[in-house]
């Protein structure tokens, strides 16, 4: 039987810079979603690669002393390394400069000319340089780009330009036609209120300010607009063909099951890209998933910030699959996650080493320890065993049903539980006191099969997100990986073949030794008397103001801290399973889109608060509501009723402030 095609792709990376561990982690995504795919029966064709034009290209060759071919060529090595080391299995690795996509894009740019889609004209207005995003004055938020909140500066010349309204109606269309078209949820909410609603402006698809792009071939001013050149690669290194003769890879692909972006470009692909796709009369994909950022520490990476971790980093000196099991599995379905050396240790230790290390080592090593390794008939089974037998047998479907929504965190959970399970079914049946009665060997022999098929289940269903650990199970193991056809029955290890040599597949790591080894212990030692220091000074101060400040009250010192934002709402909806929480998306003026859970259900529609100007205190911790991330706290007021019942009032300002702008 023929396989079904996938089409999954990433954004092309942008080659301005050698990419962090937060752009690393959507093409580790893509894979995983790609080798589960492969696993579960499907041809898959999986692209990914490199965006290598702009101005903000153009200025950094310039500012090195070479040529912008130069420059490019040097990134997408690098980005292309990163990629290899990730152990990820794309298809196909794409270049934007390369001269076929380039004369592509040239026949595309005339096409759309040629029906009218693109005139000229002029552009007066706002440009980010690092975005390659123009905007008008009021899209600005506190002067600066919307998007990654950086400086604007005034652009003003000749441009062609794209009829984006003639194609809005019919876009907004689609997309209430398509539900799964835009996820998650949050990020169509998104795009429908703040770009569709409001009325699409034409854009801007040329520039003559920088020469290093994709020449318009009747205009030699001007040069392809950075965007229209960079996301039309889905189709053209697909096999799409400008004149309609589209080869067979184009025909079977195409379109695509799921462009993978991160959130920051969902605008383009969900509005620009459609449109584009409209006005060629091509099919949309089928679906595209926006998954949110990886944050260090505090906050998004930057190399501003001083906070940028590289994947090359924390493979040496965490491995390759530790790295992808953190990144898989701590960025939830549709909120940030964070990242710090710490929490990667601890996760390492927790899960990695206690839970499926100890687990896969200790039940190797019982086997050769009781049995000289042989793979004993499970012939002394009793009630206990039914439970590890079931989660087994479930496991694939479990899987299936969270990688169907691409919530691929969640469906490594369900492996794990099957682990988890393991370990306590070794608890419960206690092999070493079982080893110690003759008259249970057969018992004990079951016992060892048991968890030897568990973890031949796992290390099947493993292996689209732990790749390299798959296969060091399965050699401790000593058979073949037969994939997941062959979990279908409980029993599946050979009766009378030999286990293999119990090896560590994850050491517990000593964090405080291995921070000092990564940040060095001078600066630990530093950091330490630092911290200690701080503290001293702040419990003394406390000490010295005890006595000046009444009881209940705080110092305006104090006050000062807290940090109350104005906040426009983009979205907000019920949460699932709660009947008080209502989750908020907010543009809170920092160019990123805060998440905030806030117990109002019951006083407050959600639909009815979409577009109102709240104020939130925005420099709280982040905690965890019903599973999911939390990231202030909505400022309201409570009035007592007469019966006794309490009413409540969110703060709302008049939609003139500004978000961003803050209550003094």
């Amino acid at each position: 039987m023929e396989k079904k095609p996938y089409y999954i792709s990433t954004a092309i990376a942008y080659t301005s810079a050698k990419p962090h561990i937060g752009n690393t982690y959507e093409i580790v995504l893509a894979d995983a979603i790609a080798r589960y795919k492969r696993m579960t029966g499907y041809d898959v064709y999986f692209q990914t690669g490199t965006d290598e034009h702009g101005q903000k290209i153009q200025e950094k060759a310039e500012a090195a002393g070479i040529t912008p071919q130069q420059y490019v060529d040097n990134v997408a090595g690098q980005i292309k390394e990163i990629w290899d080391l990730m152990n990820t299995t794309y298809d196909r690795f794409v270049r934007t400069t390369d001269p076929m996509h380039v004369e592509k894009v040239q026949k595309i740019f005339k096409k759309l000319y040629d029906q009218g889609d693109i005139y000229k004209g002029s552009y007066k207005g706002k440009y980010c340089t690092p975005c390659e995003s123009f905007w008008t004055e009021s899209q600005l938020v506190d002067g600066k780009c919307p998007d990654c909140g950086r400086p604007v500066v005034d652009a003003e010349e000749e441009a062609y330009f794209f009829r984006m309204s003639k194609y809005a109606d019919r876009l907004m269309e689609y997309i209430e036609t398509h539900p799964d078209f835009i996820q998650p949820e949050s990020r169509k909410n998104e795009m429908v209120n703040n770009f569709l609603k409001p009325g699409l402006q034409d854009l801007c698809v040329s520039r003559t300010s920088f020469n290093w792009g994709v020449p318009v071939t009747f205009d030699d001013k001007h040069v392809v607009y950075v965007w229209l050149d960079a996301l039309t690669n889905y189709i053209t290194f697909c096999g799409w063909d400008p004149d309609g003769n589209h080869d067979e890879h184009y025909k079977k692909f195409w379109p695509a099951d799921v462009h993978l972006i991160g959130k920051d470009i969902i605008r383009f692909h969900t509005i620009y890209w459609p449109i584009f796709l409209m006005a060629l009369g091509e099919e949309l994909p089928k679906q595209v998933f926006g998954h949110p950022w990886l944050l260090v520490g505090d906050g998004k990476m930057s190399k501003s910030a001083g906070n940028v971790i590289y994947a090359d980093d924390l493979v040496k000196y965490f491995g390759v699959d530790a790295v992808r099991y953190y990144v898989l599995h701590e960025i939830p379905f549709a909120n940030d996650g964070v990242l710090t050396y710490e929490m990667m240790m601890e996760r390492i230790n927790s899960d990695l080493a206690n839970v499926l290390g100890n687990l896969v080592n200790r039940t190797i090593a019982m086997d050769q320890k009781y049995f000289d390794g042989k793979i004993m008939e499970p012939c002394a089974a009793e009630p206990v065993d039914e439970e590890l037998k079931a989660m087994a047998l479930e496991l694939p479907a479990k899987v299936e049903a969270r990688m169907k929504d691409l919530h691929v965190a969640d469906a490594i959970d369900e492996i794990f539980a099957l682990l988890r399970r393991s370990n306590k079914y070794i608890d419960e049946t206690m092999p070493w006191a079982l080893a110690k009665d003759e008259t249970k060997q057969a018992r004990l022999g079951t016992v060892l099969y048991n968890l030897l098929e568990s973890i031949r289940f796992a290390a099947t269903m493993l292996r689209p997100y732990l790749p390299e650990t798959a296969d060091k199970i399965f050699a401790q193991l000593n058979v073949e990986d037969k994939g997941i056809e062959s979990l279908s029955a409980f029993g599946g290890m050979p009766v009378g073949q030999s286990v293999g040599k119990a090896e560590i597949l994850f050491g517990r790591i000593d964090i405080a030794k291995k921070l000092a080894e990564i940040v060095g212990e001078d600066a630990s030692a530093d950091k330490k008397a630092d911290k200690k220091q701080d503290k001293a000074s702040k419990k003394e101060e406390k000490k010295s103001k005890k006595v000046e400040v009444p009881e209940g009250c705080i110092t305006i010192d104090e006050f000062a801290k807290v940090e109350m934002t104005v906040c426009k709402v983009l979205a907000c909806e019920n949460v699932p399973k709660s009947e008080k929480l209502l989750k908020f998306q907010l543009n809170d003026g920092s160019g990123e889109t805060r998440q905030i859970l806030s117990g109002i259900a019951k006083y407050y529609k959600a639909e009815d608060l979409v577009g109102k100007t709240l104020v939130a205190c925005t420099n709280l911790p982040p905690r965890k509501m019903m599973g999911q991330a939390s990231n202030g706290m909505i400022l309201s007021a409570v009035r007592e009723k007469e019966d006794g019942t309490e009413e409540l009032h969110l703060v709302m300002l008049d939609d003139a402030v500004p978000a961003g702008a803050k209550l003094c």
